[in-house]
């Protein structure tokens, strides 16, 4: 990892910022015009789909606010600050995603069905739908462009997995989403009208919930495993023990502990073997020089923790924390 790849996660992390405001404003249009239409028509699906829509819309003023105290300055009750306020947060949408969007749109479907209405004013539930899918696939094509500059050459859900931006990702599942509720809203609308089983309108709804409770179930586990504290990216680990075991009287760089903070801040604590002639102001200097090359190199590392410590003990003090693993 070099300091052009520390420039792109920052380019991405304004990039995914972009995608978020685009879906804001997509949203906010589609779900004010699937109101309209669902308090003209009656339909289930289409309630359904507005209640996703306006769901979605707090989602991302929710994800804003996330990016926004993510970036408060640290102080002496956080001295690592508040990066990990955005996974929070992502979490919180998840949870809403869940118990809003899947909760509310399984129980409008299960009570359709128990008593169903005929749809009203079919035409325009087939022209607010259209003109959503036209609003949606535009703004999945954005989160999508979005996506491909954050996962590089990673495969769909391996860069999914190891995204350490949860907007990134949530964007481009939410409208996944909703292009397919879109679809099955229109669909159960057609046959509820065709077949004159006003029920299906009611289906329809049930299985957009169950559609949304399963993109819920993913960003959730994604967003908790983030919040916890996963590790930096390995690339980073090997930067830095490469700029470490170059500084004279270094005999090796062990490897690192890391923890990610937010999508562009770490925490590196770095085990290193000195040369046992330095005395303690010559390991101090090298440390000073580590610790500088780092922060030029690597602006995100926001902490960097040095340790002296031979192979041997590193590799016991690993042993002893995570069991008979490769450290």
């Amino acid at each position: 990892m070099t300091q052009l790849a520390a420039q792109s996660n920052s380019k991405a992390g304004i990039t995914s910022r972009r995608t978020v405001y685009a879906a804001l404003a997509g949203n906010l249009a589609v779900a004010l015009t699937k109101i309209v239409a669902a308090v003209m028509t009656g339909s289930s699906a289409m309630l359904s789909e507005a209640i996703h829509s306006v769901v979605d819309t707090g989602n991302e003023v929710l994800l804003l606010y996330g990016y926004r105290q993510s970036e408060k300055r640290p102080n002496l009750m956080h001295p690592f600050g508040y990066g990990r306020e955005l996974y929070f947060w992502s979490f919180i949408v998840a949870l809403l995603l869940f118990s809003v969007g899947a909760g509310v749109s399984i129980y409008q479907g299960v009570r359709h069905v128990m008593a169903p209405d005929p749809v009203e004013n079919v035409q325009i539930t087939y022209v607010v739908l259209g003109f959503s899918f036209v609003f949606e696939a535009y703004s999945w094509w954005v989160a999508w462009k979005g996506f491909s500059q954050v996962r590089g050459g990673q495969g769909f859900w391996e860069a999914f997995r190891k995204s350490k931006d949860p907007p990134a990702f949530m964007v481009l599942f939410e409208d996944s989403a909703a292009l397919v509720g879109i679809v099955i809203a229109a669909l159960g609308i057609y046959l509820s009208e065709r077949l004159g089983l006003p029920m299906l309108d009611g289906v329809a709804s049930i299985l957009i919930g169950l559609v949304l409770a399963i993109i819920a179930g993913l960003l959730a586990v994604e967003s908790k495993s983030l919040l916890i504290g996963e590790r930096a990216p390995p690339a980073l680990v090997e930067a830095i023990c490469r700029i470490a075991a170059q500084q004279p009287g270094v005999l090796s760089a062990n490897s690192a502990l890391t923890a990610q903070l937010s999508p562009n801040q770490s925490l590196v604590a770095l085990s290193i073997a000195f040369e046992p002639t330095l005395s303690v102001s010559q390991v101090e200097v090298c440390v000073a020089s580590i610790e500088a090359q780092v922060k030029s190199l690597h602006p995100d590392v926001i902490a960097l923790f040095v340790k002296p410590q031979t192979l041997h003990q590193f590799h016991s003090a690993v042993r002893h924390r995570f069991g008979d693993i490769d450290p």
